[in-house]
């Protein structure tokens, strides 16, 4: 399909009249939402994976009313095995892991949309930047992203973390600094072949400003692989936390996440004979990161022209 074909990119979107302009736009947002839903559909496991999330998104929210006590109430039954009062048992100071892993799913979830958050705004907002503007400004800013690009990543988050000290907070600041290169790089690459067609040089023949062309008319074509990679970013930061909590770097005890519950593994004993205070909270990161792969991956197909 030819870029005058494109229903979103005709020329006669930029009339003087803002309503009809608006109007049109929403149509042509709409139509390409319900064909980008019905591509999605399509794939079986990813339907299966937004229906998981959407899930424990809703356990992540309600997590005070669903847990059976707070996750730092220590009772009197240490390494409990699963029981009717303690359906997954208790850890080795008698907190209930069940308790625990519902509140843990809510503070890695947290921490994985957080920083995507973080970083896709900030990355978005310097790829749209440099891609527009050319020249010296964007020779500045790649050569900064190349910078951050060059750190041995997770190396330099170890260091950080050490000197900042382990906080959900800081695992999420930290994460977002080295993550967002990749979407300035993506955005800018995106921004440098569109900025050439014609409804972009149309709005700035019509007098548009600068950050209406970008946002209403750039920002929205180049949304599909920032969606893509936002989704893809998600699962990644909730290993990276489970990574970092694992090693003793991350949310540190005796708040909960799905990646301290793993800190315990480190013991044979655990390991061997007290496999409920890991396997849960192991399965829940494997859910987790399976079902969002599985939206990404749908995502990635839906927005593809081609496809």
């Amino acid at each position: 399909m030819s870029v005058s074909e494109m229903p979103w990119m005709r020329k006669d979107a930029f009339s003087s009249d803002h309503s009809d302009e608006d109007e049109l736009s929403l149509d042509v947002m709409e139509s390409h939402a319900q064909l980008v839903r019905r591509k999605f559909i399509k794939h079986k496991l990813a339907v299966w994976g937004l229906a998981t999330t959407l899930l424990l998104l809703i356990i992540a929210l309600f997590a005070p009313w669903l847990a059976p006590s707070h996750p730092n109430e220590i009772t009197d039954a240490f390494s409990a095995h699963p029981s009717l009062t303690h359906w997954l048992g208790t850890d080795q100071v008698g907190r209930d892991v069940l308790s625990r892993l519902i509140f843990g799913t809510r503070v890695s979830l947290m921490i994985g949309f957080f920083t995507v958050a973080l970083y896709v705004t900030f990355g978005t907002f310097i790829g749209l930047i440099a891609g527009y503007y050319g020249k010296w400004l964007d020779m500045a800013l790649m050569r900064l992203t190349d910078i951050f690009l060059s750190f041995p990543y997770m190396m330099v988050v170890l260091v950080i973390v050490s000197v900042l000290g382990a906080s959900a907070s800081t695992i999420i600041l930290v994460l977002a600094l080295f993550k967002w290169p990749t979407i300035a790089m993506l955005v800018r690459g995106s921004v440098l072949s569109m900025k050439q067609m014609d409804f972009v040089r149309a709005g700035v023949a019509l007098g548009y400003n600068t950050p209406r062309i970008l946002m209403k008319h750039i920002l929205p074509n180049v949304m599909g692989p920032i969606i893509v990679n936002a989704t893809f970013g998600v699962a990644s930061t909730i290993l990276s936390e489970a990574g970092l909590s694992f090693l003793g770097m991350g949310v540190k005890s005796p708040q909960a996440s799905l990646g301290n519950m793993l800190h315990d593994a480190q013991s044979l004993t655990v390991l061997t004979e007290q496999q409920w205070l890991w396997v849960p909270a192991g399965l829940v990161i494997l859910i987790t990161v399976l079902a969002i792969n599985f939206v990404g991956d749908a995502l990635r197909d839906a927005f593809d022209a081609r496809a």
